[in-house]
């Protein structure tokens, strides 16, 4: 263990020497009491998982053998699907789309063709597949490709009409090549347009028929270099598909109709169908009907075959729904699905297209889902999806992750969440179930809480790098549900959408005590309970929370804030002119006393309407609370900044730009409403400005989580996102209803922690109190005085007094901790959970429970130490590290002058503690504690989007994630030790197993032929026939591993066309040994024979008696 040295943080900081000076002579003593075991190399920053919906999809494939499924979309980006908990992310540099993808089928290989005229070749056989080959067309853009089963040849058609033809195994092009003019000759005066399709013949692999965009289908003789036929239809082509005997094929127009051809029958096809098309009875040709863009046809051994399609429907329904269409017999089903279709895929038994296909389902990519549809079962049902696709139901608003959390919580959300499930979904097992699991050791809970627009909450288990719904909370069940009456809308709420949107959430793990606050200046207190209740009347309370000043006179020189902290009065006077105006709390029961004034002016009115019929509460979190601002005198109330709870205390705090009001939520009362002028007391250090006269300042529009207007400490200060959400261009200019008389009046609360400290300078005694962080950057303590526990809490006060303020620091205040003398993190203390509805003997245990006093995790109190405690603060620009009681300010550092931190927490390492940040330029950092001393700084990401800075956070453990796009997580880590465990906790895409062997072509189809007929492609399409490719049409990109990469892959599938290749020189050297071998044994018998003949000729004249 290392022993901190005071000189590296001197070193590092970006201060004043003066300020170097006073706190260095402090910082020398603390560090002779304490270690800092966090060391740099305890750091590294790797992506680990995706997880959600792949944002904008733009195509799929499937591998039958393996079972996977891939992915692509707009942005270049690659997801891979197998078994649930078994999926891959991965990124084509370019960001361009993706148009295709074709598996090397039971190969653990991937080809993708980007519309940037790309082709890549992806080795699925590690755990994080990577580029083997790249080839990008120069002259040509490629607009369809397909690769044939067991093929290594690829058939790449183009913009321009021609078809090329790449070896897979070396991503070389062929020289043989299929021109335009040469497939259509004169059959067409005009251009044929894009290739839309290809495909072998599933019983000759020598014909290929190619689909143009114009209506013109070529039947193509590979080896005689010919058209064997032209099929002309006056409608343009999206889709061609064959039947398995290769007689027939079926074409899918841009009328909506379908068409299906025999393979010998020129001119007209065999027969014309329009699915959704009115047929008139005088014979005449149906009404055209929106295009057909895939139709896909699949054959059974003992009944109809199926033809699925997508898209078709008849122009006179509007507003319908996109639909998959499924003709089976004479039975025509039709699909309505959610979002439109992108493209869909039916699951066969067998990956050999000239056998029977046995359909089994279909899986549907839709522009915000995935849908697979069970063939086999009346009706059509689909399977229940167990990937995590549903993150963006409705949009992700907020975040907050938890790791280490309480073993029995995951099971408990669990067993209440089991419940909410849906039913009607297809008996079978989910078909995409490739891959195996990772075999990764790391074991503790975590749990991904997201908030979202409709005003749920979801709760995710995503411990060991896998994500699963666990439960799911709708907290707009509180409200009434809002009539479209415009005019009621714009008197009462202040955002334009989504009123019932989740804006902040808190959450007590060990506890389970939860608190959202909504856009609608609202708040909800849940508790979790196993039981199902029914509640008569939702608990209310409604707080006037409204900085008034008077418009003639000046700021006042004392506040009295100190005098507003008495326990349970809730009617006090307004002192002074700069307070806010009294709250208001509206009886438990309903009829509240929001009113519209004579002249117009609203007041005393909450933006949503609390329901006042009985609540049925089931399973899981029940509203305990509802909390809301009203509007005051005509303004209405501004959105809640900051939030933060104890269950120990069973407080509940939060603040916006006007001020902070502290709520008992076991006695259902407000004990302290303060503007934020008023914490400071007599000792407010800014000069403040009167308010503007606006007597009906409207709300402002937009998106409520847009909005969250917060002070300013001065006008050319980097803009924090807490300052106006609206604007992603982090100018420094504003674009706020608060207007710049306002900004330095207009001081926003924006963090809050609870814990048990001094809450004085020199104390002596450790107290609960409560810290707040406002966007001045100043920290004040708030002192509680709290009653006994059991029966005595409910009855007695809660005694709240703000008592001053502990430091400064520039920018916003963002996050708050506190240390022990040994440097150890001081968690607040916490209730464990109890079950709240308990009847009985359990009801004893509950009371038992909550007479006990939570066991404070304050530190001994060994006095003859100076200094007890350390308070770790972090502000957008610097963090500090103050001692107390004393509140000496001991370590100090500037994390950045030029950007904000968007997100700061204080984090427990195995082995240590740590502030972790995210800036708006990219960089995480993190920081030692309590030296601060730089460990970690990573350029990772520059900010982009707002919904990044909205749902980043840090966790415990190195965890940490974000929303990367609208659907989709992303997680990383910044902990060396799991960097180091990724790669085993990673599953694995690629099984090996074997092919299923090929049909049977039976007695009679090998004696008279008619069954598959093969084709050497090689001769075909190799150098020694078809030359050479044209130089410029493409060029060759190695991947980006090079050899090194192509040596990593030696598992991959190249590495097993390699291994081959050995084999064959080694037999190669073995025949050629024997072949010398041989020639030694001929020459040894030719020896023999010479000297025999000798022999022969010496002994010929010779008589038997002269021997």
């Amino acid at each position: 263990m290392k022993k901190f040295n005071i000189r590296k943080v001197l070193d590092g900081l970006k201060e004043q020497a003066s300020s170097s000076a006073s706190s260095g002579q402090s910082g020398t003593q603390e560090n002779n009491l304490m270690q800092e075991t966090l060391q740099s190399e305890n750091f590294q920053l790797c992506k680990t998982v995706r997880h959600g919906f792949p944002y904008q999809p733009s195509s799929m494939a499937h591998d039958p053998v393996q079972k996977i499924l891939a992915i692509g979309t707009q942005s270049g980006a690659l997801r891979l699907f197998g078994r649930p908990g078994v999926e891959c992310y991965c990124q084509h540099e370019s960001g361009a789309a993706v148009i295709s993808l074709q598996f090397l089928i039971n190969e653990g290989a991937l080809v993708s063709a980007l519309a940037d005229d790309s082709v890549h070749l992806w080795n699925l056989r590690q755990k994080r597949p990577a580029i083997l080959h790249s080839l990008k067309f120069n002259r040509e853009r490629i607009t369809f490709v397909h690769l044939p089963f067991q093929s290594k040849w690829l058939y790449i058609g183009t913009e321009k009409g021609n078809i090329h033809i790449v070896n897979v195994e070396s991503f070389t092009l062929s020289g043989y090549v299929i021109m335009w003019n040469k497939a259509i000759e004169l059959s067409s005066k005009a251009h044929p347009g894009p290739v839309v399709h290809i495909s072998d013949n599933p019983m000759d692999e020598g014909k290929l028929i190619i689909g143009y965009e114009s209506g013109i289908v070529v039947l193509w003789d590979l080896k005689s270099k010919k058209a064997d036929y032209r099929y002309t239809y006056d409608e343009a082509i999206h889709s061609v598909a064959w039947h398995h005997e290769g007689k027939q094929f079926i074409c899918s127009h841009s009328d909506g109709t379908l068409t299906i051809w025999n393979i010998k029958g020129q001119g007209k096809p065999f027969q014309t169908i329009t699915p959704h098309g009115k047929q008139p009875k005088d014979g005449k040709k149906p009404e055209p009907c929106k295009p057909i863009l895939k139709v896909e046809y699949k054959t059974t051994r003992l009944g109809d075959p199926f033809m699925i399609l997508s898209g078709g429907l008849s122009y006179d329904t509007v507003g319908r729904r996109p639909c998959l269409t499924v003709m089976h017999g004479k039975s025509t089903a039709v699909l309505e699905m959610d979002y439109p279709i992108v493209d869909f895929l039916t699951l066969c038994e067998t990956p050999y297209p000239n056998d029977f296909q046995e359909p089994y389902a279909v899986v549907v990519l839709l522009e915000k889902d995935l849908v697979v549809i069970d063939l086999a079962q009346n009706g059509y049902p689909i399977f229940e999806n167990p990937y995590p696709l549903t993150i963006h139901e409705s949009p992700v608003t907020c975040c907050e992750y938890y790791a280490d959390c309480p073993v029995d919580l995951i099971p408990a959300l669990y067993s209440v969440g089991s419940r909410q499930k849906r039913q009607g979904y297809s008996k079978k097992e989910w078909p995409i179930s490739g891959g195996n699991w990772g075999l990764g050791t790391q074991s503790y809970p975590e749990i991904i809480i997201t908030g979202h627009a409709d005003g749920t909450v979801k709760f995710w288990d995503a411990s060991a790098i896998m994500l699963q719904v666990l439960y799911k909370l709708k907290t707009a069940k509180v409200f009434e549900k809002s009539r479209n009456n415009k005019e009621e809308k714009q008197n009462t709420e202040i955002v334009d959408e989504d009123p019932f949107a989740i804006q902040i959430m808190t959450w007590c793990p060990e506890s389970r005590m939860l608190c959202v606050a909504g856009v609608s200046a609202n708040l909800i207190i849940y508790r979790f309970s196993k039981q199902e209740i029914t509640t008569e009347v939702v608990q209310l309370l409604e707080v006037r929370l409204q900085y008034e000043v008077n418009d003639m006179e000046s700021p006042p020189e004392g506040g009295g804030g100190g005098d507003r902290g008495g326990g349970g009065d809730r009617d006090l006077p307004t002192p002074g002119t700069a307070s806010p105006s009294p709250q208001t709390t509206g009886p438990p029961t309903h009829p509240s006393t929001s009113s519209n004034s004579s002249d117009g002016v609203r007041d005393n009115v909450a933006c949503l309407k609390v329901r006042s019929t009985p609540l049925k509460q089931s399973p899981g979190y029940q509203v305990e609370l509802v909390v809301q601002l009203v509007w005051v005198s005509g303004e209405p109330p501004q959105q809640i900044t900051s939030l933060a709870l104890n269950s120990s205390y069973g407080l509940i705090v939060f603040g916006n730009s006007n001020g902070l009001a502290v709520v008992d939520y076991l006695q259902k009362t407000v004990l302290l409403n303060l503007g934020t002028v008023e914490l400071y007391g007599s000792n407010d250090p800014y000069q403040r400005q009167p308010r503007s006269p606006r007597k009906t300042r409207q709300p402002s529009g937009g998106n409520g989580l847009c909005d969250i207007n917060e002070g300013s400490a001065s006008e050319d200060r980097c803009k924090s996102p807490t300052s106006d959400h609206r604007d992603n261009s982090f100018s420094r200019s504003r674009s706020s209803s608060v207007t710049s008389i306002d900004k330095e009046a207009r001081e926003a609360i924006t963090s809050f922690h609870f814990c048990e400290t001094f809450a004085r300078k020199g104390d002596s005694t450790i107290t609960p109190c409560l810290y707040v962080g406002t966007s001045l950057g100043t920290v004040l303590a708030v002192a509680l005085n709290l009653p006994p526990a059991g029966e005595q809490r409910l009855l007695q006060p809660v005694i709240v007094l703000p008592s001053g303020t502990l430091g400064r620091l520039k920018g916003s205040i963002l996050r708050m901790a506190f240390l022990d003398n040994t440097g150890t993190f001081l968690p607040p203390a916490f209730e464990l959970w109890y079950e709240p509805n308990a009847v009985g003997a359990d009801s004893e245990e509950r009371d038992k429970a909550r007479k006990r006093r939570p066991v404070s995790v304050s530190p001994s109190t060994s006095q003859e130490l100076q200094e007890s405690q350390y308070a770790v603060v972090c502000s957008e620009k610097q963090a500090k590290v103050i001692a107390l009681p004393s509140q000496n300010c001991i370590f100090k550092h500037s994390i950045t002058e030029t950007s904000f931190v968007l997100r700061a927490d204080v984090v427990q390492m195995n082995i240590g503690n740590c502030v972790a940040c995210f800036c708006a330029n990219g960089h995480i950092m993190t920081l030692s504690l309590p030296g601060l001393r730089p460990l970690l700084d990573v350029n990772y990401l520059p900010l982009t989007d707002m919904r990044i800075a909205r749902t980043f956070c840090f966790t415990n453990l190195g965890q940490a994630m974000y929303l990367t796009s609208p659907t989709e997580i992303q997680r990383i880590t910044y902990s060396q030790e799991t960097c180091e465990n990724l790669q085993e906790m990673l599953g694995e895409l690629f099984t090996p197993m074997e092919t299923p062997e090929a049909p049977n072509r039976g007695f009679f189809k090998g004696l008279f032929g008619g069954g598959a007929t093969s084709l050497d492609r090689e001769e075909l399409f190799g150098e020694t026939q078809a030359g050479k490719a044209s130089r410029g049409l493409a060029q060759h990109i190695p991947g980006p591993q090079g050899l090194e990469g192509m040596k990593g892959a030696a598992s991959g599938v190249v590495a097993d066309l390699a291994r081959a290749r050995i084999a064959l020189d080694e037999r190669g050297q073995k025949l050629g040994e024997l072949d010398e071998r041989t020639a030694a044994m001929l020459a040894s018998a030719d020896s023999f024979g010479k000297h025999a003949h000798d022999m022969m000729l010496k002994c010929k004249d010779k008589k038997w008696y002269q021997f």
